[in-house]
């Protein structure tokens, strides 16, 4: 008595043991010629245990036995087969997986390993898978990639049951409960958790390699792109480099963006060239970028122009893989503006445009803001760059008045120390005023004054007269 039992991803033929459990095997014949089992899942796979499955609700907690669909409810589980010599030795052991002691209706379970003694004792046995007829689809099984609950990710379904054998005749009510056609595809009352079906193939066994590189290659890049606009390196992951501006590298340093408009002009109309610098020297950096109205025009200037002479150098170019100005734009809020490049020409009779006095206009995009305080104030022609934020641009100027208010009050503390007398003479002048104030009876520094050449000569006055009475008492002495 042998049941063929048909999964997705394999064969098993069951042989019974229908002497020692007469009443189990005929439940689970009676069930397999009912197409009970078609499509149901192998809900839990315990590596190198057991398989489970049986159970039409695809969850562990549902199935019912042939006795409940020929007597009612009440038959819904029937009693336990136990026998001491079926003992789970060997690989493939066919057993009920009851919901407690003589609680057995439709599930079952088939063990991965030999030799599990736990179960021995405990459940039905009931048959064995037959040697060399389904140990491959066991393997299989075993193998398969499950969650934390012990459930495939990819499903793993009983396609079918044909029963090769049945000793017993079948019940009249038998008759109504097998379905016209077969089941195919999920049981009506499955209620688990959709997982990749049992007919999901990997790509690699669909695909050619090359194909199947350039889609992972392609999603590894829009991965990384995900990944620079959440970080604000990139405005949005699917942003894309312009193409109508053209790179050209290994330029001459004397090349002007003059130059390069003129050259390219002939393919099409030029919104804009613009020669990379430093931008503290302003030095150029050796390339520059060439926008065209016209994205034809560009790639006729990139087929026609590459490896060129201009300046006495071989030039290369490429199309532009550079998002920066569309950033900049994103992060001012002018994505719409017009093309700022450093030398534009919209007309006939372009001309350059003058940098120093567009300076205020250079600075939009630089992080550095011209210093001329010293022109201001009279000193040398000098200039310099002071780095600034972003950020700080708007009170960039409020900034620039305080040090300048700053370098104002220094100056006036400088100049008024250098009008101060030496303390040598402001001690003397101290002295005189206090004699002064004693002989004429009065203080002096009552009334104090703000001129100092005054004050000095006072104190010229002060000695002569001083001196005068000096010597005036010392001959006045010598008479006597």
């Amino acid at each position: 008595m042998s049941v063929l039992i048909v999964t997705s991803v394999g064969d098993l033929v069951v042989d019974l043991h229908t002497d020692q459990c007469p009443r189990t095997t005929y439940n689970f014949l009676k069930l397999c010629k009912m197409n009970y089992y078609n499509g149901c899942l192998f809900h839990k796979v315990a590596k190198d245990f057991v398989a489970q499955t049986g159970d039409p609700t695809g969850t562990g907690a549902g199935g019912d036995s042939v006795y409940k669909f020929l007597h009612g409810d009440q038959a819904r589980f029937f009693n336990d087969e136990i026998h001491p010599e079926l003992r789970h030795s060997k690989i493939g052991t066919v057993a009920m997986a009851s919901a407690g002691k003589n609680r057995n209706a439709s599930q079952f379970y088939i063990t991965l390993r030999d030799d599990v003694e736990y179960l021995d004792d405990k459940h039905t046995v009931f048959g064995v898978v037959a040697e060399g007829e389904g140990l491959d689809t066991l393997t299989e099984i075993n193998e398969s990639y499950v969650d934390a609950d012990g459930r495939p990710f990819k499903d793993i379904r009983i396609k079918h049951t044909y029963v090769l054998y049945d000793p017993d005749d079948d019940p009249a009510e038998l008759a109504e409960l097998v379905p016209p056609n077969s089941p195919i595809g999920k049981p009506i009352d499955e209620i688990a958790e959709e997982r990749l079906e049992d007919t999901w193939v990997p790509l690699d066994e669909t695909v050619d390699p090359a194909q199947l590189e350039e889609m992972i290659r392609s999603k590894e890049a829009h991965t990384n792109a995900m990944i620079l606009a959440s970080i604000g390196d990139i405005p949005d992951a699917e942003v894309k480099p312009p193409d109508n501006v053209l790179f050209v590298c290994q330029l001459n340093p004397v090349t002007q963006d003059e130059d390069l408009y003129t050259i390219f002009s002939r393919f099409g109309t030029v919104t804009s060239a613009e020669t990379i610098r430093d931008y503290k020297t302003g030095d150029s950096l050796c390339y520059a970028f060439v926008e065209f109205e016209a994205k034809e025009a560009c790639e006729r200037a990139h087929r026609d122009m590459n490896n060129c002479l201009i300046d006495d150098r071989r030039i290369q170019v490429d199309f532009s893989q550079s998002v920066s100005k569309l950033w900049r734009q994103f992060r001012q809020g002018t994505r719409n503006a017009s093309k700022d490049g450093c030398f534009k020409g919209h007309a006939p009779d372009y001309q350059a445009r003058d940098l120093d006095k567009g300076f205020e206009k250079k600075n939009k995009d630089r992080d550095y803001v011209l210093k001329d305080e010293n022109t201001q104030r009279g000193g040398s022609n000098r200039r310099s760059y002071d780095l600034v934020f972003d950020e700080d641009g708007a009170s960039a100027g409020n900034k620039q008045d305080r040090r300048n208010g700053d370098r104002r009050k220094a100056q006036k503390l400088a100049d008024w120390r250098s009008e101060v007398p030496h303390k040598r003479d402001r001690d003397r002048n101290n002295r005189e005023k206090l004699h002064t104030s004693k002989e004429g009876g009065r203080r002096r520094d009552d009334h104090i004054s703000y001129d100092r050449s005054s004050d000095r000569s006072y104190s010229r006055r002060n000695n002569r007269d001083y001196s005068g009475k000096q010597q005036s008492k010392s001959r006045r002495r010598d008479d006597f």
